[in-house]
């Protein structure tokens, strides 16, 4: 409508304005109904094709997407097992905010807390057999001290007797000598004993208690995670929804989650947008986009393009059991945009999960601005390319203005 109106002011107008007063002809008379075609066929032909322009221009440059719509990001609460709630520690309404660490709920850990309570106990028999090693080690070095000084004694006597021998045979019997002899190579035995048993008591506590009691300390720590994971904390500051859990319920990672958190720095950060696909071209990072979503009548919202998706969904193919057919693929998609505010807080009264509009437009003022290659003819282009812009953000706000009334008044309600 805002096009034909524009282009009828320069085109059908002119040719009224030429024949009533140039001609001289008037409405009613030489110009009537049946007439109007012949007397104003320039003028109506011009417009209508100049109409299509604007229009094709307007919509290719500026384009619009209809599914636009505030996204924000959920974590589904899971605990790590399935269990039993045993305590709810939030609120049981529609929504709680949370803090990160804060605890949302615990499973029953009757079995987590036997657990840590057996692998504490096997700590201190660890700890206990270690002390227990230490008085066995002073045994062992005693009998190494008594096994040393039997072997002295019975060194000492036997060279005493094979002196006295040496000395004067009728003195000392070889009977004696052998006698002695055996003892003290048995007295070595046991003080080889000996020292083998000391050294079998210190490798027991700087080898096997130690690795004993690092296994059970291990144990032991993976009883107490085991423990904390029966209560459920929030990774992140947010907003828990559909929450309902009672105590008593069983909870399953796999099958049933316990609700879902929405993190507070996702709830109005951007806007996913869906342009045709023509738009390809078109649609840049940096470009200057308004929204207006349902949530917010009679408001509109300055925002900017930060990413556009290189791909387009409808082509995306999966590993499955079956033969793709292409005719299934070949469904109409969108290019996915995403907006975020030109402002800080201009999404801060949109609720996640809104409705909108978007507009995107096409600016060139730097290219004009610093491109001294353009021709005249180009530049008048991009002139008109920035300036017809307008239209379709009066498009918009016409929209907005017309919402309540289309949705309160004229939808059957």
């Amino acid at each position: 409508m805002f096009e034909l109106i524009f282009c009828s002011l320069v085109t059908i107008l002119p040719d009224y304005l030429y024949r009533r007063y140039v001609q001289g002809k008037r409405i009613g008379r030489e110009i009537t109904l049946y007439s109007v075609w012949f007397e104003l066929r320039y003028g109506i032909v011009t417009c209508a094709m100049l109409t299509v322009s604007v229009i094709t221009m307007v919509f290719y440059y500026h384009p619009t997407a209809t599914g636009a719509v505030s996204v924000y990001r959920t974590v589904p609460i899971l605990p790590d097992r399935p269990g039993r709630v045993a305590e709810i520690y939030i609120d049981l309404g529609l929504e709680s905010q949370v803090k990160a660490g804060e605890p949302i709920f615990r499973l029953d850990s009757s079995q987590q807390q036997a657990e840590v309570e057996i692998a504490s106990k096997q700590v201190g028999e660890i700890e206990a057999d270690l002390a227990l090693a230490q008085a066995e080690l002073r045994v062992a070095q005693g009998q190494v001290d008594q096994a040393t000084a039997a072997l002295t004694q019975a060194s000492e006597e036997l060279a005493t007797r094979q002196e006295l021998m040496a000395r004067n045979a009728n003195v000392v019997s070889q009977r004696d000598i052998e006698r002695l002899e055996n003892t003290v190579s048995s007295r070595q035995g046991g003080l080889a004993a000996a020292i083998a048993n000391r050294e079998m008591v210190e490798t027991k506590i700087s080898v096997a208690l130690p690795a004993r009691l690092e296994s059970a300390t291990a144990r032991l720590k993976e009883a107490e995670v085991a423990l904390t994971k029966t209560t459920v904390h929030a990774g992140v500051d947010g907003t828990i929804t559909q929450f309902n859990l009672r105590v008593g319920d069983i909870v399953n990672p796999v099958l049933r989650p316990a609700g879902l958190l929405i993190p507070a720095d996702t709830a109005h950060a951007r806007i996913a947008a869906g342009f045709g696909q023509i738009e390809a071209k078109v649609i840049k990072v940096g470009m200057v986009a308004e929204i207006a979503c349902a949530a917010v009548p009679f408001t509109v919202i300055p925002m900017v393009v930060t990413e556009v998706q290189a791909s387009i969904g409808a082509g995306q193919v999966s590993a499955s059991d079956r033969v793709q057919d292409v005719s299934q693929l070949a469904r109409p998609a969108s290019i996915t945009a995403l907006l975020e505010p030109l402002y800080p807080g201009g999404l801060d009264e949109v609720p996640p999960g809104s409705q909108c509009i978007a507009n995107a437009y096409t600016s060139n003022h730097e290219r004009l601005a610093t491109d001294p290659s353009l021709s005249t003819g180009q530049y008048v282009f991009l002139h008109v390319v920035d300036t017809v812009g307008v239209v379709h953000a009066a498009i918009l706000r016409l929209q907005v203005l017309l919402f309540p009334i289309r949705t309160l008044v004229l939808s059957g309600h």
